[in-house]
């Protein structure tokens, strides 16, 4: 139902009633309503639920404190609901778009059992710094100039192939940490496979949760685990918090990622959007913005970059509750539990082979959501243009191609980030220019009976 002409899409404040009329069991629960407190709180620990499988694998994966990373989603939403004035319901998880960047500035291996060099992260959270600044910056252009200028500068032939380069360049790092364990990789790989299809609802959707903890057991088992650090651990404590350090030299490694941060979360927007009747375009800027200064606050005290998380909004799609209300609870839940001192050092106990298992899940993933921008977007892979895009860009990624200019280095993402954006702008004005835009890749895609350009003719 379209809720543009309705009372209750006016109500600034969360409502019981909306319109003076109780909101029904079952019906659309917009952003700006509520269900009761206790119904509002059994959904907003269902997304605390939904975000945790992925959003603690970004500090296991790249040795960041997971308390720390937890504590910044946690607030980083709440600043989100504010800076959008509790239109945008979203909760701000850890971003996988970080973790190449991170890994090359820190060098983090979890074999190892040792943590990050101070130094070395100290840098890497810089770079978080430098993107959320970024962000939020394009937010704010975003906000009094729209969205066209990225939808020309960005195309979906270039978004996508942003995207699906960066899940690509991480494969590597999958590959080292199965070789640890390969059975327990195996076994989480499986668990995580087998959940997607068994179970509907809630638990076929918390798969990368429920293949860890299976992981995790099957880890345990085979004494791969070492619990000491958890019974040494306190209750209650706040997490460890770090100050950034800043080398421009870094740069070209983190600001890339600000490409695929922007793709999310105007994406998010228009789900959301799709989903709720509602117009809510005039909000992008504002969500820019906020998740540029999430991700600002969180790179300052010790904690990964943040973005809009997908795997909300199956739980919203769900359960047709959209309150942001809910999301101010999870808020809640996620920063009671990053000041347990032992939770966090449970989840620091993860191995190798369980990280392993689960991060071939999820870079393939973040790879793939590139090609579903292409396939949603039936993007023309028969149009040379786009077919050369996004080939040197992918290979660039995965070979993971290094420039040294002078101090900077520039390595896959950053280079192949801007090939994308360079061939097709480059590619097409030239085409235009031409009148070459409707040549065939390859003459394979010839129609029958045409006459090439060399006066061959192809079958009839």
């Amino acid at each position: 139902m379209s809720s543009t002409s309705s009372p209750r899409s006016r109500t600034p404040f969360w409502t019981l009633h909306g319109d003076g009329r109780r909101i029904e069991p079952g019906a659309v629960v917009l952003p700006g309503e509520r269900l009761s407190w206790p119904r509002t709180a059994g959904i907003g620990a269902q997304h605390v639920v939904a975000m945790f499988g992925a959003t603690f694998l970004v500090p296991l994966l790249s040795g960041f404190p997971p308390a720390t990373t937890l504590f910044f989603t946690a607030v980083g939403t709440l600043l989100f609901l504010l800076v959008t004035a509790g239109k945008m319901p979203s909760y701000l998880g850890s971003s996988f778009a970080l973790l190449a960047p991170l890994a090359a500035v820190t060098g983090f291996d979890p074999e190892s059992g040792t943590a990050v060099d101070p130094a070395k992260m100290a840098l890497a959270q810089g770079g978080i710094v430098s993107v959320g600044i970024l962000l939020a910056l394009i937010g704010v252009v975003v906000h009094f100039a729209g969205t066209r200028w990225i939808e020309v500068t960005m195309p979906p032939i270039v978004t996508g192939t942003i995207v699906a380069l960066i899940g690509f360049n991480l494969a590597p790092a999958a590959w080292n940490w199965v070789q640890m364990a390969p059975l327990t990789a195996v076994i989480t790989i499986a668990a995580i496979l087998l959940t997607t299809v068994l179970f509907k609802g809630i638990i076929g959707r918390l798969s990368i949760l429920v293949g860890v903890l299976v992981g995790y057991a099957a880890a345990a088992l085979q004494g791969q685990v070492d619990f000491a650090a958890i019974g040494e651990a306190g209750w209650v404590g706040l997490p460890e918090f770090h100050a950034p350090a800043f080398d421009l030299a870094l740069l070209g490694l983190f600001l890339p990622v600000v490409l695929v941060l922007v793709a999310e979360n105007i994406g998010h927007v228009k789900s959301v959007s799709a989903m709720t009747g509602q117009n809510l375009d005039p909000i992008t800027g504002r969500a820019l913005l906020a998740d540029g200064l999430a991700t600002t606050l969180a790179g300052s005290g010790g904690g990964s970059g943040t973005t809009t998380y997908a795997e909300n909004i199956g739980v919203m799609a769900a359960t047709r509750v959209y309150s942001t209300a809910a999301y101010v609870l999870a808020a809640l839940m996620a920063l009671v539990l990053s000041m347990l001192p032992k939770f966090g050092e449970a989840i620091a106990t993860i191995p190798p082979g369980v990280l392993g298992g689960a991060a071939t899940v999820l870079y393939g993933m973040i790879g793939l959501l590139g090609i579903r921008i292409w396939v949603q977007n039936r993007v023309d892979f028969s149009d040379p243009v786009n077919l050369n895009t996004a080939a040197v860009a992918l290979i660039v990624a995965i070979a993971n191609y290094t420039i040294m200019a002078g101090d900077l280095t520039f390595e896959g993402i950053a280079i192949g980030s801007a090939c994308a954006i360079g061939i097709y702008h480059l590619m097409r004005g030239i085409s235009r220019w031409r009148g070459t835009s409707l040549e065939a890749a390859s003459p394979a895609s010839v129609p029958g009976g045409t006459e090439l350009e060399d006066g061959r003719r192809t079958d009839g």
